[in-house]
């Protein structure tokens, strides 16, 4: 039996090369597989897939870091190389795309759904640096979610919830800010909202109007 190891949770990828490699389609298939160690040979059989073919693009995930050394074993004459993939889940940063990456300041209008993805790619840029640096000094990098459901009868309590809610955070902000204490911890808050989208509408891409959203919805919604 492999050793095995405890792949972390979640990577986020950032080297524009580590992205391509990644979204190669057979490079994928074979970074699902070895979530539990394999060799190259291994997969292919599993796999029904020329051997040269999956040697070669588990070289190539190794060399971009997406699979790590597990063990070597000697079989007859050559040595089987046992690897296993570095992560669970995947997430490619925006950072990836150098200048191209979306920038909030960039979107105009606030309300629209371009600003908040936006503003999602910045919370993933931020958030994966501030980690990297907790990491260095060996410290617990300090963050909060909150994230909930709301079924609203209808627009005008939608709309109602939204500025109450924008008022409620400006009376904390209010309340706790502190601009006579340069040196105290300060945090970014975001708050964001949109349309329910299931579990099985994520895995199909599509809304499901059950218990999601249907275009009916949407166009009430936007009104």
């Amino acid at each position: 039996m492999p050793l095995t190891i405890s792949p972390a949770a979640l990577e986020v990828i950032e080297d524009p090369a580590q992205a391509a490699s990644v979204l190669n389609p057979i490079r994928l298939q074979l970074l699902n597989e070895l979530l539990e160690p394999d060799s190259a040979a291994g997969l292919a059989r599993r796999l029904r897939l020329p051997r040269q073919a999956v040697t070669y693009h588990v070289r190539q995930l190794e060399a971009d870091g997406l699979v790590t050394l597990i063990e070597e074993r000697r079989r007859r004459n050559c040595v089987e190389r046992v690897v296993q993939a570095t992560a669970r889940t995947y997430v490619i940063s925006p950072s990836a795309l150098g200048a191209l990456a979306a920038d909030p300041e960039g979107m105009g209008e606030r309300f629209s759904p371009s600003y908040l993805i936006a503003v999602a790619a910045q919370m993933i840029r931020d958030v994966t640096a501030l980690a990297h640096l907790a990491a260095e000094v060996e410290s617990r990098l300090a963050t909060l979610t909150v994230q909930t459901g709301v079924r609203f009868a209808n627009a005008a309590e939608q709309h109602a919830f939204a500025y109450e809610l924008a008022d409620a955070l400006g009376q904390l902000v209010t309340k706790y800010h502190r601009e006579d204490a340069p040196e105290g911890p300060e945090y970014t808050f975001t708050v964001a909202g949109h349309p329910t989208v299931t579990p099985v509408g994520r895995q199909a891409g599509q809304r499901d109007s059950g218990t999601g959203v249907s275009s009916r919805e949407l166009a009430t919604q936007s009104a």
